[in-house]
């Protein structure tokens, strides 16, 4: 049986209000590294989405960002983030939801991005567009480099060699500014939304990506990976969405 956007909606909203009612409080704080957190909030969001999940579709696998893999069959799977910008959260920065992302057969087909302070809801079906609250949203059709505004993030291995310092500095010569927001799915929700122009991103997760990359194609965007390549959702996962116009000019900003 496959799930309905309704069930995806109905679910990120219900963690959402987990996240809404403990936000700005203190928090129990443990660390996967020296700056990757996980709070109790966390933990208490995703055992509410695995539940949901299990009770309805117990056949279904499941990838989570705290619990790990859960057992299913893999033409049916999810990929959960229970709070995405944890740090923010933690410091009480209101910037921060829910994501869920629904993959048959291999391909997103399903996606729910709930933030709560806003009371914003995001979410698309393969192939019927993306929506906010029920009003269709489309990428931007800012067609110039030095007229965009993007979003990008950081690793939490800011040791790595390609951390993305040198492409934040190499772009933020050739765009209008750049916003750097903390939760890698509302950076692509916003995207969406054409409330930024594009978006980029290196070492993230199937979690980070699995929803907002369906609501960017959606909306109308090109998305692949920094290098170009459009099969984007295989490790080592790095993302690239913006209109057709402004995709190529990040893209040769990206490699060159």
């Amino acid at each position: 049986m496959l799930p309905s956007i309704d069930f995806l909606i109905d679910i990120s909203k219900e963690a959402g209000e987990i996240l809404k009612e403990g936000f700005g409080k203190s928090h129990q704080i443990t660390y996967k590294s020296a700056i990757n957190i996980v709070t109790e909030i966390d933990r208490k969001s995703e055992d509410l989405l695995v539940s949901r999940i299990r009770a309805a579709f117990p056949e279904h696998s499941i990838v989570a960002e705290e619990s790990g893999f859960f057992d299913g069959r893999n033409d049916h799977r999810w990929f959960i983030d229970p709070v995405d910008g944890t740090s923010n959260y933690a410091k009480g920065f209101p910037m921060f939801c829910v994501s869920i992302g629904y993959a048959y057969q291999g391909r997103v087909r399903l996606a729910a991005v709930y933030d709560p302070l806003r009371d914003e809801s995001y979410y698309a079906e393969r192939g019927q567009g993306a929506w906010l609250n029920g009003e269709r949203i489309h990428v931007t059709a800012t067609e110039r480099l030095i007229d965009s505004m993007l979003v990008t993030g950081f690793p939490y291995d800011m040791n790595e060699m390609d951390n993305n310092l040198k492409h934040f500095v190499d772009m933020s010569h050739k765009v209008h500014t750049i916003r750097r927001l903390g939760s890698a799915v509302l950076d692509q929700a916003y995207v969406a939304a054409g409330r930024l122009d594009g978006y980029w991103e290196i070492g993230v997760s199937a979690w980070d990506i699995a929803a907002g990359t369906l609501l960017m194609e959606e909306a109308g965007c090109l998305v692949t990976t920094v290098k170009g390549d459009p099969d984007f959702f295989k490790p080592p996962f790095d993302v690239l969405a913006a209109n057709p116009a402004l995709h190529a000019q990040i893209l040769a900003v990206l490699n060159a």
